[in-house]
């Protein structure tokens, strides 16, 4: 079961040919307006009887037998039987209400659970993911989150995805401060990629109401600005993010290319120079560098981008599209079919049967020329 967290949106808006953009005025709804803090890790009334009844008092006193009960009852049909959706970012109480939760609400959930059942926990993040996704014109680069208990004198952590998780880093403890700023900004990214701009950015300075120096938060911002053409404001908030975090991949590379759209390359070549250590170890951003000389119809340069990104990391099946697009464009469909292969077999079903209809139309190709 994977479940990853939206973290670090990059903008990858061809450059800027007229004047900016301004945004219409949209209404809030009621519907979209966040919870409290309170309200996110709220228990019903329901749930805490059913945990009391079916791991508080049969466990005992034994802590290690109550964190068993606990991972039983949230997982088996005979308790909540809570099943993966990757964009259930639900509060405690809608958790319990749909049984569904990707990795932050079911996070959220084991910790409030958790505590209530008188056992010590605490969220963790794990920032270096090796996990990303697409939408339109923009790439959401993945972090993860579980869940740490302390029972029995040993510490557990609570993980759905440890067997399928690649990282670069250990997972780091974070207060509730920061586990709160996480729900607030997954949920203002999935509300970004509905294109629902307003009520993304009011869910994202919720987040910011929590941690205010999570230098995520601030990149983000800076992506919301871009999309709306407010280049000055988007320019602070990145350069924010910098401040916080001078190695963040995503606001290096939505900095650069800021400067690039507006026309300020001596901007963008100090930056550029700054960050070349950083991003060029980057999958990630050699993945966008692609993207982007591919929007520019520089194929050759997409190549070099995207085989740079598949030899830092060659499990990522999104590299391999991008390989196999810049070769089919090159001309080259022998290469461009092994790298659509090799995405089809890297890929999840729902990507899968996406790669094998364009699989079948190359094939069709090759077999026409």
């Amino acid at each position: 079961m994977f479940d990853w967290l939206f973290a670090a949106a990059l903008a990858l808006a061809p450059p800027v040919q007229t004047a900016a953009p301004t945004m219409a005025p949209v209404t809030v709804s009621a519907e979209v307006v966040p919870p409290s803090p309170e309200e996110v890790l709220a228990i019903p009334a329901e749930l805490r009887a059913m945990l009391q009844r079916q791991v508080i008092e049969p466990s005992g006193r034994s802590r290690k037998r109550r964190l068993d009960l606990l991972l039983d009852f949230m997982f088996d049909e005979t308790g909540l039987g809570m099943q993966y959706r990757q964009d259930a970012t639900h509060t405690v109480a809608e958790s319990f209400q749909t049984r569904e939760a990707n990795c932050l609400a079911f996070t959220l959930l084991t910790v409030a659970l958790a505590r209530e059942a008188g056992l010590s926990a605490s969220g963790q993040e794990l920032e270096r993911v090796l996990s990303w996704d697409l939408n339109g014109d923009i790439v959401v680069q993945n972090t993860h989150a579980n869940a740490s208990i302390a029972a029995g004198g040993e510490r557990y952590v609570i993980d759905v995805a440890a067997d399928e998780l690649l990282t670069h880093t250990p997972p780091q403890r974070i207060g509730d401060a920061r586990l709160l700023a996480l729900y607030y900004n997954n949920r203002a990214m999935e509300l970004l990629m509905l294109g629902r701009t307003a009520a993304a950015g009011v869910w994202l300075r919720a987040a910011m109401q929590q941690d205010h120096d999570y230098a995520t938060l601030w990149n983000n911002a800076g992506v919301m600005r871009l999309r709306a053409g407010e280049m000055a404001a988007a320019e602070e908030n990145l350069l924010q993010a910098l401040r916080l975090n001078p190695t963040h991949t995503g606001a290096l590379f939505n900095l650069i290319g800021l400067y690039q759209r507006t026309g300020d390359e001596a901007h963008a070549a100090q930056w550029r120079r700054r960050a070349e250590r950083i991003l060029l170890k980057d999958p990630f951003h050699q993945f966008a560098l692609g993207m982007r000389s591919e929007q520019h119809g520089d194929f050759a340069d997409a190549l070099k981008h995207y085989r740079r990104a598949v030899a830092l990391d060659g499990d990522e099946h999104l590299f391999h599209f991008g390989l196999a697009r810049a070769w089919l464009h090159l001309g080259n469909t022998r290469r461009a079919g092994i790298e659509l292969a090799r995405a089809h077999d890297l890929s999840s079903d729902g990507n899968r049967d996406l790669y094998q209809v364009k699989l079948d139309t190359l094939r069709r190709m090759m077999q026409q020329q």
